[in-house]
């Protein structure tokens, strides 16, 4: 089933509001013309069925004759043979009016056609001598279409004449139904491939966004620096301008690194200096000199690194694999904290995993959060890395003393320590919390399944294989 956020996006889609608007204007289309087309082909039925019946009922008039006494007779049998066969459909008769213009005997004279039947015509009841079109209904319900006329004989002793020719409604009606089926047939399978060549269409017009929503999406994740591929000219001074944008960008980034390890440098040789110089002094004032000087450096570095991190974010292409990166800072724990004989132990169910950032940012976090284990654990630390959907999550766990519930929050905190006896600023997992954030991760703490702390930092993957 479609999830309810990719379905309403799909609804909101330009592709969906393309695929709407040409299939409905196809259908109408369609629709409307195979309306026109029934329309058009029954009224050129009906015309050519009048003009038939006109032509039969001319040459009906042409044989019609009279004598002298008033006899009305028919010598010469019509040329359709339809006349002449018993309920062909295709019928003529002669009715004769009084004189005032009401039907006196209905059926004088008759195709062989009718048999015994006859035109209930009594009721039609017009003196117009023009040509005149109605509908019959026979005995037996049977429609019929027919033209007729009255006319005055020459003889005086001749009442009026009114000559009918009918044909049975049917035989109009199923060549129209026959070609109605045969138009709705030929229209849905026209219908058909115009939708499915609209769909195609579609779907290869767009494909050079979605082409181009994958490089973004590429260049997002680090897999390369710029836009890449073959776009149609339509889209080519877009990713042109894109790719401008990202090189400024880079630049601006690129620079502002410079200025940032420049202002470090311009700082870090003073205070360098000043500690070699209070560090040869055995004076309290020496002392003071060398704290707050340490305590400089470390600030420095700390807004140095939320500078380099939130660069890294904005440039994101940056990829540091974990595997690599991990045990580098394992070899340095175990050689800092050699005489402790600390067992670390790292465990990774996706070896070639990569955080979306810099190599010294996840230094910086996976150190601070290595060294406050160190200092905590007894004997063993665990490193556990999982890759989550889109996150990389890595559970450092200790065998220490742990942490009281109304702490764990608290060691986030700048200056914060758990025991002033251990060696430290509180500053450590501080930059930890604030790496995170700016790389749009999370860190927290809970109580390790091996009696201490653990910590379990959430940061964005990405896939290994960066471009050039």
């Amino acid at each position: 089933m479609m999830p309810r956020k990719t379905a309403l996006s799909f609804w909101s889609s330009l592709r969906f509001r393309l695929l709407a608007g040409t299939l409905a204007w196809v259908l109408l289309t369609i629709i409307v013309a195979g309306w026109g087309l029934n329309s058009l082909f029954k009224q050129h039925m009906m015309q050519q069925v009048r003009a038939e019946l006109t032509l039969h009922l001319n040459q009906l008039l042409s044989f019609v004759a009279v004598d002298p006494d008033g006899k009305v007779s028919v010598p010469h049998a019509l040329s359709d043979a339809r006349f002449d066969q018993p309920l062909s459909g295709l019928y003529w008769q002669i009715d004769q009016q009084d004189g005032q213009g009401r039907t006196a005997t209905t059926g004088l004279l008759r195709s062989r056609s009718l048999w015994d039947n006859v035109l209930p015509t009594s009721d039609i009841g017009n003196t117009s001598t023009a040509l005149q079109d109605f509908t019959i209904t026979d005995a037996d319900g049977t429609v019929l279409d027919a033209v007729g006329r009255i006319i005055q004989p020459e003889e005086e002793s001749s009442y009026p004449l009114r000559l009918v020719v009918a044909v049975n409604h049917d035989i109009v009606a199923l060549p129209a139904e026959r070609f109605r089926n045969m138009l709705i047939l030929a229209l849905t399978i026209l219908a058909i491939g115009l939708m499915v060549a609209v769909t195609i269409q579609v779907i290869l017009g767009l494909r050079p966004f979605g082409r181009l929503r994958k490089s973004l999406a590429d260049v997002h994740e680090g897999k390369t620096s710029h836009i890449e591929g073959d776009f149609p000219a339509e889209l080519e001074p877009l990713v042109n301008d894109f790719n401008q944008v990202l090189d400024v960008n880079a630049k601006v980034i690129e620079r502002a690194r410079t200025q940032a390890g420049n202002l470090a440098h311009a700082v870090k040789t003073p205070l360098a200096i000043l500690s070699n110089a209070a560090a040869k002094e055995q004076t309290s004032f020496s002392a003071l000199v060398q704290e707050q000087v340490a305590m400089a450096q470390r600030q420095v570095n700390y807004h140095l690194a939320r500078a380099r991190a939130a660069a890294a974010m904005q440039a994101s292409t940056s990829r540091t694999p974990v595997k690599k990166s991990l045990e580098a800072l394992i070899r340095v724990m175990q050689r800092l904290y050699a005489e402790r004989n600390l067992d670390i132990r790292l465990h990774l169910q996706e070896d070639h995993c990569a955080f979306r950032g810099e190599e010294q940012d996840f230094q910086e976090m996976l150190g601070n959060v290595l060294d406050n284990a160190c200092k905590w654990a007894s004997h063993a630390i665990s490193v556990t890395v999982a890759q989550v959907r889109n996150d990389i999550v890595i559970t450092v766990d200790d065998d220490g003393e742990g942490l009281p519930e109304n702490q764990k929050d608290l060691i986030f905190q700048r200056g914060i320590r758990a025991d002033e006896k251990k060696p430290g600023t509180g500053l450590g997992l501080d930059i930890v919390r604030d790496l995170t954030d700016l790389y749009q991760g999370a860190v927290v703490t809970a109580s390790s399944p091996f009696g201490g702390l653990r910590v379990v930092l959430r940061l964005p993957a990405a896939s290994l294989g960066l471009k050039h």
